[in-house]
């Protein structure tokens, strides 16, 4: 069998539905550093830039993040995974999503944001990234985000800013 024929095979295998991850157990944390430096691997190639902070970011400073996790996995390994926090305006700020490139179109991106928005439903959701990473803009727009500003993070290299207002998502008012 070839590397190519198992690879193939590897990338049709089904995922699980999202599960909190624990970033305190150890195999856990390795497995969404490998995944992350696999998915920002191919970010970084398709922004020409290789400075993206988590693709450089230690086990211990992963560990350290004040982020919450969500993630699927195939039968083997973790495959997607989205990391958040809440900003002081109660704002949802996606800091991170990684998919495997083993696992890319097969709805990884699409089952985290649904399952985050289920769980952390939010007026107001934010998330950057590389203007030049086409697919990911593209995702965030299908999902309602709109661009709202743009910013150079390095010579030639744009982050684009996206925000998603959810009215579905307000706390009803109550009279005193």
């Amino acid at each position: 069998m070839t590397g190519q024929h198992d690879a193939a095979t590897e990338s049709h295998r089904p995922f699980a539905e999202p599960a909190c991850l624990d970033l305190a157990d150890p195999d856990t944390l390795r497995q969404l550093w490998d995944l992350q430096r696999a998915s920002y691997a191919v970010e970084a190639q398709l922004i020409g830039f290789d400075g993206i902070p988590p693709l450089h970011e230690s086990l211990e400073q992963l560990r350290a993040c004040d982020e919450c996790f969500i993630g699927v996995r195939d039968e083997s390994k973790l495959v997607g995974a989205v990391g958040w926090t809440r900003l002081p305006n109660g704002a949802l700020d996606i800091c991170r999503l990684v998919v495997h490139p083993i696992a890319h179109r097969r709805g990884v991106a699409t089952t985290l944001l649904d399952a985050l928005d289920s769980i952390e439903p939010a007026e107001l959701a934010i998330v950057s990234t590389g203007t030049a990473n086409l697919p990911a803009v593209a995702l965030y727009r299908r999902r309602g985000f709109v661009p709202v500003c743009e910013r150079q993070i390095a010579p030639g290299v744009m982050v684009t800013e996206l925000q998603r207002q959810n009215t579905s998502a307000t706390q009803p008012i109550h009279n005193s």
